[in-house]
């Protein structure tokens, strides 16, 4: 996805955001939230005294972490601490906040049926359901009590707002959420406008007493019961955003937020029946200085699209704050079933993450929790194609551009008529040289000094601007165009294509690169 933002703002914002891993960031967040509902509780802005959210939020978040330990030795795994932090927290916005015991005592049920969820719905590695909106909703079906979903309180939009806005952005879903959004927010409207409101009595009463913010950023933007693909998850959040805003009834159960999620993770479920992902490490090999490819046997067969990207899940000691799960570019293609690789940046300071991954010796075995994405070609092989690389961000167009070398002559070149611009800060951080080369596309090539390889034009240091651009690919409006690299590279280079003339312009921006 593309956002029309200000160049300035999206690189701030990219930096910002890809700091962290999407756990840890939301972890940050939520705390940020609970913050401002004691600074409005202790104001006397919000219903409920500060000892009710203390007793319900450390009730919560302890219930999460002790099931989350409990769990953990029973199924010999380690558990996630940010996962249980977050879903804790989720819990304490959902439920009725109390200092009374029994109130307190169905917290802790929630939050553990929530934690034993994780271990027990799970199908290959993924959740079935949404943990948190699963826990909810036991309480509810077994009578025990209900959620409150108090979240949804005027003031606390000021918080929840742009913290819902930062989630979205960071995880590429604004758009999901924009048809959750609209699907639920129309319905809702016009029930309200039948009802005798106003227009704009019925929208302040939608964004400030319904937790369609809260619910669109941290409860529908899960990401282990997310599908893969874009046109699933819009999908998804339709369906779900009309369920959420008709009161629906089976019997004496009555639709709620927390089941309406639930029922969009089963169909989510069943768009995207996912298989167990399991790879055995044949190579660990030199791309340039500073990279290198990781080549995998899968243990089952592995299916995917070129430009696609697998999440690599590999439990350490010493995790850091950027977790144990990492996504990466998939650069082999469909076409060899029998390998799938993935390259990096190994370049220091390396993450605990990537430290344990290259200390793997061939034979290991690592998991995966997903194959996703949606930065594929276009179909019609009559399009013209402008790659736009910049350093590592050359790793998924090596999947494209192998799985067309396989579909093409004897010879290796590609049936498709490719220009790739690729960038590099040296000659020697051009991964892949030899193998663009034997393909015979058209590269342009940016480094400080010339690599000097026949065929290739070499523009000089840095990305191409728009002006060189055009002169250099004179028909760019005409092609589909791709860029991949750092947040700060795909935005430059973005405003190049733009600049050039180009129409068609899709980015894969490295977070965290």
């Amino acid at each position: 996805m593309s956002l029309s933002l200000p160049t300035p703002v999206t690189r701030r914002l990219d930096a910002f955001t890809g700091r962290w891993t999407m756990y840890r960031l939301t972890v940050f967040l939520l705390l940020g939230i609970t913050a401002w509902s004691f600074v409005l509780s202790f104001a006397g802005a919000l219903f409920y005294t500060p000892a009710a959210l203390a007793a319900t939020a450390v009730t919560a978040v302890v219930s999460a972490l002790v099931a989350s330990r409990v769990m953990g030795l029973l199924f010999r795994t380690r558990p996630q601490t940010d996962s249980s932090l977050i879903t804790g927290l989720l819990l304490y916005f959902l439920l009725w906040p109390s200092t009374e015991g029994s109130a307190l005592l169905t917290v802790a049920l929630a939050a553990g049926a929530a934690t034993a969820s994780k271990y027990l719905l799970v199908w290959r590695g993924r959740h079935i359901f949404n943990p948190a909106a699963l826990g909810a909703a036991v309480l509810a079906l077994t009578g025990l009590g209900a959620a409150a979903w108090w979240v949804a309180a005027p003031l606390m939009l000021v918080a929840v707002l742009p913290a819902a806005a930062l989630i979205l952005y960071r995880n590429r879903l604004l758009p999901m959420a924009g048809v959750f959004l609209l699907a639920a927010g129309v319905i809702i409207t016009v029930r309200m406008i039948a009802a005798g409101e106003t227009l704009p009595a019925a929208l302040w009463t939608l964004l400030a007493s319904y937790p369609v913010v809260f619910f669109a950023g941290f409860m529908l933007s899960e990401p282990l019961t997310l599908p893969p693909r874009r046109l699933q998850r819009l999908a998804e959040a339709a369906v779900v955003g009309v369920l959420f805003a008709v009161p629906l009834s089976i019997g004496p159960v009555f639709m709620s937020p927390e089941l309406a999620l639930l029922a969009g993770n089963l169909l989510a479920f069943a768009l995207a029946p996912r298989t167990g992902i399991r790879l055995r490490l044949r190579e660990n090999r030199a791309l340039t200085p500073t990279a290198r490819e990781l080549v995998f046997e899968p243990v089952r067969p592995l299916r995917f699209q070129p430009g696609q990207y697998v999440e690599l899940s590999l439990p350490h000691g010493t995790a850091d704050a950027r977790g144990t799960r990492r996504i990466f570019s998939l650069t082999t293609a469909p076409e060899d079933p029998g390998t799938v690789a993935v390259g990096l940046r190994a370049a220091e300071p390396v993450s605990s993450f990537k430290t344990a991954l290259l200390k793997l010796k061939p034979g290991a075995v690592v998991s995966a929790t997903a194959v996703a994405g949606d930065f594929l070609l276009p179909r019609d092989r009559g399009v013209p194609l402008l790659l736009v690389a910049s350093g590592i961000g050359i790793t998924p167009f090596m999947s494209q551009l192998r799985s067309l070398a396989a579909g093409g002559g004897p010879d290796g070149t590609l049936p498709r008529d490719v220009v790739l611009v690729y960038a590099a800060s040296s000659a020697d951080e051009l991964a892949y040289a030899a193998e663009l080369h034997g393909m015979g596309l058209r590269v342009l090539v940016c480094t400080p000094e010339d690599p000097q390889i026949r065929g290739w034009t070499w523009l000089g240091p840095g990305l191409p601007d728009a002006q060189t651009l055009a002169r250099e690919v004179p028909d760019v409006a005409s092609r589909a165009a791709y860029v991949s690299g750092s947040p700060a590279a795909v935005s430059a280079a973005r405003a190049a294509v733009r600049g050039a003339g180009g129409r068609s312009v899709r980015t894969d921006a490295f977070l965290g690169y």
